[in-house]
């Protein structure tokens, strides 16, 4: 589901300068590195530049003994030429500090056909002996490394490895490109992974043009005013990125500065990003004239609402056939990363990227009377918020559908009020399994790039309610005196706990793969098991709830303590988490993938000859972030247990990283908890 979902709108989201987000793509390159590392020719000697060699012997701060390395300088140097060609130079060292560094001594450049690589050249200077220098003529060329094969598109990497990038050696490269770009914006990431010790910045416009510079995660850094209408900044002192589990994606929180150009004389020109509105404007621009409706496309909405007598099942009809009889895949040449494919074309093909679909359903919703809009939006939330200047920080497109005024039903959960459009349905057709009026987690709460023939506006999307998104799980168990338990439990799943689900299980052909989540879930919750009975329910009936429905047996479930026998309410599954349980102090907020509610419900039915002498203590905690309520109740021969996980805020600062903490740990006390046994008095 990740790589529909994450189709790229713009090459912007699927490219990596050279001196940032290295460990982003590092795993895609790892193999390729391997063989260009060891079928290179060993460089003959060449002296590194000098601008390298001053950085040998600068003083650098103590670093814990997690840092792989230190960026000891980095220079960025964009020139705009005019509103057709930018050429931008990029220089960098590093300094080795442990083996995992190594990866450093691989450069690769981004290029297609709007972008040319016109000079590239890396060095190394050892800690001892003569300096190495690789050149252009030494890199290889790859196509982007795709996962699924499903994407055709121009991106290429230009990969350059240097020689000997030891611990203590000081590896640096440069390079140039020359630019046609889409439009006139430039991004300066200047922190990375590992920490920064000097980074510049210059910008150099023609006689005329202005600027709009805009910090990201960094307080604004005073500009120096050269001659020949440049502007200069520097950073220096960068702590590195460490990853965490669950942190915001790496756009939401590594500093940068998004400067946009504007040409002289005022005149806005469409590939200026002023602000969110120009920027959809550009988009826009691109989507008109691709909605035309053919013949054919007129014929199959005939077809797909014959016999529909209200608004919303025609509504329906089409979403379920742009759903799922329009293919993914992604054509993304030039401009076609950004502009989708007209809308006849993906008709007559049956397949088309993200925005190829939102145009088709667009187009074909506009045959019925009811108009929508796309919506850029990006799948990892908090990569775009609600302070970000205009960029395009976006990789997916969606819809909003404009609901007539008579569309009102329960179904329709993402729903929006607009002030000037009305009611406003969201809908991802990418997203096949998601029901229509609903949302996957991933864009609840998320920021979008709303686009309508009066430009663009950042919208929030809407949160659903967390029982949307569910594990309801029901045990009818029996104990005996052996401590064996054996019963049934009935699963229903809502929301994204169905559809990924059934996701993983859209390729499983075999019924004893099928169950694979049953046996991971007892396995997790039981010393031993076997299942002796095993169903899934509605997998192919994505509008109604799916679930698993089995019958299993536990040895030994009850632990002997004397004549005692201790049982645990809480049979199956664990909603604790160690994510918090770490000797560094938390950095960044922790991201939940959407609103949540889960409950379980065991009944435990008592062996002959025993009564409860001790139950666990009930547990109430609630939060901003989440509640959690267990309780166990004893009832004659019956032991019964009930809990209940909401998740209500999808992100945790670090300011209630501590209740957090407190939280999971509770839980799992709670989920450890016993029910003490003994023999029943005599007589009873």
């Amino acid at each position: 589901m990740g790589r529909r979902l994450l189709s790229s709108q713009g090459k912007s989201m699927r490219v990596i300068e050279g001196v940032t987000g290295r460990r982003a793509v590092l795993v895609f390159f790892l193999l390729v590195v391997w063989a260009v590392s060891s079928d290179s020719r060993v460089a003959a000697g060449g002296d590194a530049p000098q601008w390298m060699h001053a950085l040998v012997g600068v003083t650098l701060p103590s670093y814990d003994d997690k840092t792989d390395a230190v960026m000891l300088y980095s220079e960025t140097n964009v020139t705009v030429l005019s509103v057709d060609k930018i050429r931008t130079r990029i220089r960098a060292a590093y300094k080795i500090l442990r083996p995992e560094g190594r990866e450093h001594g691989t450069v690769y450049v981004h290029f297609y056909p709007q972008r040319k690589i016109t000079n590239l050249r890396a060095w190394c200077i050892p800690a001892q002996g003569k300096d190495y220098e690789v050149k252009d003529k030494d890199a290889v060329d790859i196509a982007a490394p795709i996962e699924g094969g499903e994407l055709v598109s121009d991106l290429r990497y230009r990969l350059l490895h240097i020689p000997a990038p030891d611990v203590g050696n000081i590896v640096g490269y440069e390079y140039e490109v020359e630019e046609r770009p889409f439009w006139l914006q430039n991004t300066w990431y200047f922190q990375e992974a590992d920490p920064v010790r000097e980074s510049h910045y210059s910008l150099q416009l023609p006689p005329g043009w202005e600027y709009k510079a805009s910090w990201l995660s960094y307080p604004e850094v005073k500009v120096t005013e050269a001659g020949g209408n440049v502007s200069q900044w520097v950073v220096s002192d960068l702590k590195g990125i460490r990853h965490e589990p669950d942190m915001p994606p790496w756009r939401g929180v590594a500093s940068q500065m998004v400067v946009s150009f504007f040409p002289a004389g005022g005149t806005s020109r469409k590939n200026e990003f002023a602000n969110w509105g120009s920027m959809g404007s550009w988009l826009g621009n691109l989507y008109s004239g691709q909605m035309d409706a053919s013949e054919p496309i007129k014929q199959e909405v005939s077809r797909l609402v014959a016999g529909k007598t209200t608004p919303l099942q025609k509504m329906q009809a089409i979403a379920g056939f742009v759903q799922h009889d329009i293919r993914y895949v992604a054509i993304e040449l030039g401009i076609g990363g950004w502009q989708p494919h007209a809308a006849p074309d993906v008709f007559s093909h049956r397949y088309g990227d993200c925005k190829d679909k939102a145009t088709l359903m667009r187009t074909m919703l506009r045959e019925i009377g009811v108009d929508s809009y796309q919506v850029s939006v990006n799948t990892v939330r908090g990569a775009v918020t609600r302070d970000a200047p205009a960029h395009n920080g976006f990789n997916h497109v969606i819809l909003a559908i404009k609901l007539p005024d008579d569309v009102k039903d329960p179904s329709l959960i993402a729903v929006m009020q607009h002030p000037k459009l009305g009611r406003v349905l969201f809908f991802d057709p990418t997203n096949e399994l998601t029901p229509f009026g609903e949302i996957g987690g991933y864009l609840q709460a998320n920021y979008g790039l709303l686009v309508t023939p009066q430009g663009g506006e950042l919208v929030e999307l809407p949160q659903q309610p967390s029982a949307m998104n569910s594990i309801q799980r029901v045990g009818k168990l029996t104990l005996d005196a052996t401590g064996m338990l054996k019963g049934d439990v009935e699963e229903v799943r809502l929301g994204d706990r169905a559809w990924s689900e059934r996701w993983r299980l859209r390729t499983v052909t075999k019924s004893a793969d099928r169950i694979k989540p049953i046996e991971s879930l007892l396995a997790g919750s039981l010393s031993s098991f076997q299942i002796t009975r095993a169903s899934l329910v509605n997998l192919d009936h994505t509008d109604q709830p799916f679930g698993f429905n089995y019958t299993f047996q536990s040895d030994n479930y009850a632990k002997s303590a004397g004549n005692l026998l201790l049982v645990r309410p809480r049979v199956l599954g664990s909603k604790s988490s160690g994510v918090l349980e770490t000797k560094d102090p938390r950095k960044f907020p922790l991201e939940f993938e959407g609103p949540s509610r889960d409950t379980d419900s065991f009944d435990i039915v008592l062996p002959p000859g025993y009564e409860v002498d001790e139950l666990p203590p009930p547990m109430d905690m609630d939060y901003s972030f989440g509640s959690y309520h267990s309780k166990t109740e004893a009832s004659g021969q019956m032991l019964h247990y009930t809990r209940a996980l909401e998740i209500k805020e999808l992100s945790v600062p670090v300011s209630k990283m501590d209740d957090l903490k407190k939280f999971y740990r509770m839980i799992a006390a709670d989920e450890r908890n016993t029910a003490v046994l003994k023999p029943a008095a005599a007589g009873k």
